[in-house]
């Protein structure tokens, strides 16, 4: 269980295996002369790569950062091709700091995006990691095989070689070259290596884990993507990410952006069922469109091509740090789930997890002191890479003290309060959030409610007046932070359902995954559910007006019906029959403050974020026709029999 300390520093939860001598605090507002200046706005990002004929230099990320460290000054630029064992080459930048006095390590980042150079040249990637810079590490940066300037075939996510191919290739083994080659062939190196890198780095970062070479004493996979059907980038529980799909998809396999459209809404909404668009624009000749269309449900293909990292790990063969924001929209299920994986045999305490208030890599690209209307206390992004990353390369690549590292800490929102653990999910109680007549909710379950004995609140889902997502007009920028959007966009739509309880007495903790309990049914034979688990904040709040009224989503995720009994083999739903969905909605640290309230919604559609769903039965939804998108009339039950509710893992 979690142990406050103060508000703006660190609470502990005992003594764990890292006993914690003394907290460290967040830095104030202000971090020094490594401050960070964000230039550019957050734009989509992907755990998956370009194709290998996209040759234009883009990214996964945000665009850099500036800073006021001179990295000209400080570091020498070499460029190398590193032969790999099959005779390709892979382009790679080595910045080395001027004057060496001692044997460096080096910190890799392998990239399908590109190195990105500035106006002298030197690789704005550099601008990422000031302190490491600071540090006096020897930084290289690889274009991955087929990329850029790098030789050989590029295969997106490449899956793991054939163990019983003695010419196999693949992520773990260039990267095995690559080190190999550098404690060779640079003389300021001192034999060690570390490994990094944010959602398609996190990817590369974790392969090389996998077989190391014995110089690489350290790797920190970020934001990696582990499962692409159940809750990374792609899917979510098997419902298809439209918008994010759709524009990845045009921006790097040809189409170019297609969306001229002022709204996004509009423009999807427009563009029909899913089987216009390879009709109206992709042809047949985007990839990874094709892929979609020929895999609609759970198989190898998901499991072990598009990304299917959690397969292959086992156990931390060297220390690994895990890092991942609270409001990633692209890939917050990948690192909790490797991270979980690997605890279970982690012997050596070499795993660890750190969660911010952070969107996609924003660790990186912001001083993390705020998000929308929130302000956090403190620049939990500078934070992060001076206070933890630094410090933890510094331990295990140049024998620096022993990082001040719990084997879990964890932002609480809510709070605003730095927690360490001894394990994730930490141990509390679990407490149902029952739904009411009356659009209440309580943790007292529900007898036979309302006075005609109806135990049940419906609404008519319109496949073609959908919810939106976040506030119209829908457009490329408001992308990153939506998650922190305000849900009374939603909240006066007929076709959400609310509940909501009485002013909380208490602070209210929870802590871990809370899981729907979902009973409901449908009038049609296919249907999405959206469940979302909703902080409310008094009318009256004081120290931020904008914030009155505010509903905050805590939690929120969406699950495709058809899938609830497998998602390798979907199933219609009965018409008219109470199904049970058991619906996690990821996990999530937050304090409900005395006076807030706890709301509950429900919907079908969530759009453009999410396709639509047909609502009627057809075995490929990418194949849907428009005269497959139906209306239903949607019921949520809420009775004795039927008691749908949250399960929250409250702490004392």
């Amino acid at each position: 269980m979690g142990r406050r300390r103060n508000a703006a520093g660190i609470a502990s939860s005992g003594a764990g295996r890292r006993e914690r001598k003394e907290a460290m605090r967040p830095p104030m507002h202000r971090a020094g002369a490594l401050t960070i200046f964000l230039v550019a706005a957050l734009g989509m990002a992907a755990c998956t790569a370009p194709d290998a004929g996209e040759q234009t230099p883009g990214s996964d990320l945000p665009d850099r950062p500036v800073t006021d460290i001179d990295i000209h000054g400080l570091l020498e630029k070499r460029v190398a091709m590193i032969p790999m064992r099959d005779g390709a080459r892979m382009h790679t930048e080595i910045y080395v700091p001027r004057d060496v006095d001692e044997p460096l390590p080096f910190i890799i980042e392998r990239t399908p995006y590109g190195l990105l150079r500035d106006s002298r040249g030197y690789s704005t990637r550099l601008y990422d990691h000031p302190d490491l810079i600071e540090d006096r590490n020897i930084l290289v940066f690889q274009d991955l095989r087929g990329r850029f300037d790098s030789e050989g075939e590029y295969l997106s996510l490449r899956p793991p070689r054939d163990p019983d191919d003695p010419d196999g290739i693949d992520e773990t083994t260039d990267a095995w070259d690559t080190i190999e080659w550098l404690v060779n062939n640079v003389p300021e190196s001192n034999g060690r290596a570390g490994i990094l890198g944010i959602s398609y780095g996190g990817f590369t970062s974790i392969r090389a884990s996998h077989d190391p070479h014995p110089a690489l004493k350290a790797a920190s996979p970020q934001a990696t993507c582990a499962d692409m059907f159940i809750g990374d980038d792609w899917h979510h529980n098997g419902a298809f990410r439209l918008e994010y799909a759709f524009n990845w998809i045009a921006r790097v396999e040809g189409a170019g952006r297609v969306v001229d459209q002022h709204d996004l809404y509009e423009w999807f909404l427009d563009l029909g069922a899913l089987s216009n668009i390879n009709a109206r624009y992709f042809h047949g000749e985007a990839p990874t469109w094709n892929a979609f269309a020929e895999h609609p449900n759970m198989d190898e293909y998901w499991e072990t091509e598009m990304c299917g990292v959690l397969p292959f790990v086992d156990e931390p063969l060297i220390p690994l740090l895990h890092v991942l924001g609270w409001y990633d929209s692209e890939d917050f299920y990948g690192p909790l789930e490797v991270y979980k994986k690997l605890e279970l045999k982690d012997a050596n305490d070499w795993n660890n997890l750190v969660i911010g208030p952070w969107t996609h890599g924003g660790w990186t690209f912001h001083t993390g002191d705020s998000m929308l209307e929130f302000d956090f206390g403190s620049e939990t992004g500078r934070y992060y890479k001076k206070e933890i990353e630094a410090k933890w390369f510094a331990h295990w690549l140049k024998d620096g003290p022993a990082p001040d590292l719990p084997e879990v800490m964890a932002f609480r929102t809510g709070a605003n309060e730095w927690e360490t653990f001894d394990s994730w999910p930490p141990t509390g109680e679990l407490r149902d959030v029952y739904l009411h007549a009356g659009r209440r909710v309580s943790f007292d379950p529900p007898a036979l409610d309302g006075a005609s004995g109806r135990d049940y609140d419906e609404y008519v889902s319109d496949p073609w007046n959908p919810v939106p997502y976040r506030s119209r007009p829908i457009q490329w920028d408001g992308w990153p932070t939506w998650q922190a959007e305000d849900q009374r966009i939603a909240h006066g739509r007929p076709d959400v359902l609310f509940w909501e309880s009485e002013p909380l007495e208490e602070d209210l903790t929870m802590t871990g995954d809370p899981v729907a309990h979902l009973f409901a049914s449908t009038s049609g034979t296919a249907s999405d559910w959206i469940v979302k688990l909703i902080d409310v904040y008094p009318d009256d709040y004081e120290p931020n007006a904008n914030l009155r009224g505010y509903q905050y989503m805590v939690a929120g995720e969406v699950f495709r019906g058809r899938y609830r009994n497998s998602y390798r083999d979907p199933e219609p739903i009965p018409a008219n029959e109470v199904v049970e969905y058991t619906i996690a909605l990821r996990d999530r640290s937050h304090t409900f403050k005395t006076g807030h309230r706890i709301m509950v919604q429900v919907q079908s559609t969530w759009f453009p974020v999410i396709d639509r769903n047909p609502q009627s039965w057809v075995p490929n939804i990418y194949v849907a026709t428009e005269d497959d998108l139906q209306m239903a009339t949607q019921r949520v039950y809420r009775s004795e029999r039927y008691p749908t509710r949250i399960t929250l893992p409250v702490r004392r």
